[in-house]
């Protein structure tokens, strides 16, 4: 169960954690490694099933996923962090907040929700990869990733983290489909007590941004940014964007060191 995990930044600095979406690696944040590691322990984790961590058999919820984040917390003697996540990041974020409060000082949730349905488009998925791998899905789930006009200008991004969706194990990837389709955290989000600050993306169509409103008035005082220019992995379109507002929202006066 132990959390692969790749950190950068000064080891006296506060812990900042980085959770990916579905069906990519810690390596998804890399244009904001630079900027958020001059100030933070910056923590990128791959997910239970995904890249370099473990894929255990059977069944996975979100329930377990968080639980290997406070494991990995555990094993780097981190008292409480800094946390973001998009996506299957943001879900895991969520769950932390509200099942392990002491454990995160501050929370940011990037094109991500609550509850996803329908169930069963998720369970289909996992299906599919599991009976055949990617080839029948990687193009529509890319596809989803990124504006038409990013992909446009920049194939080879795409093409990157096309790759690291096609080696993600697909036993991982389609027990975390399944963990999406069981997943329901609203009534969850009124007990968050870190300060929030949530991201949706103008143009994300596996998110869209009327689940990072919905989140924002769910969670006590949260603060909602809708960027404009960007689909589902926002921080590979808008990097200097998300950065800056990342960096800001994690620079409090007051805020608890590990």
């Amino acid at each position: 169960m132990r959390l692969h995990a790749t950190i950068d930044g000064p080891p006296e600095a506060p812990v900042l954690l980085l959770g990916s979406s579905l069906g990519t690696t810690g390596a998804m944040w890399q244009p904001q490694v630079a900027a958020l590691a001059a100030r933070f322990r910056v923590v990128r984790y791959d997910h239970l099933g995904h890249g370099r961590s473990p894929v255990p058999p059977g069944a996975y919820t979100i329930d377990l996923l968080g639980r290997a984040v406070l494991e990995l917390l555990d094993d780097l003697g981190v008292v409480s962090a800094h946390y973001a996540g998009l996506s299957l990041g943001g879900m895991v974020g969520m769950w932390l907040a509200a099942h392990a409060p002491d454990r995160i000082d501050r929370l940011a949730l990037l094109c991500t929700s609550a509850f996803l349905p329908p169930a069963q488009g998720w369970r289909s998925r996992a299906e599919t990869v599991r009976a055949g791998g990617f080839g029948d899905i990687a193009d529509p789930v890319v596809s989803r990733w990124f504006t038409p006009g990013f992909a446009a200008a920049r194939p080879d991004t795409v093409a990157d983290h096309r790759a690291m969706l096609t080696a993600t194990p697909a036993a991982g990837y389609a027990a975390c489909c399944e963990a999406i389709a069981a997943m329901d955290l609203r009534a969850d989000l009124a007990g968050v007590r870190a300060p929030t600050l949530v991201i949706g993306a103008a143009e994300d169509p596996a998110t869209p941004p009327e689940h990072a409103a919905d989140l924002a008035a769910r969670i006590p005082s949260a603060r909602l940014v809708v960027l404009d220019d960007a689909a589902h992995l926002a921080n590979v379109e808008q990097p200097a964007v998300v950065a800056r507002l990342l960096g800001t929202h994690f620079t409090p006066e007051g805020g608890r060191n590990p």
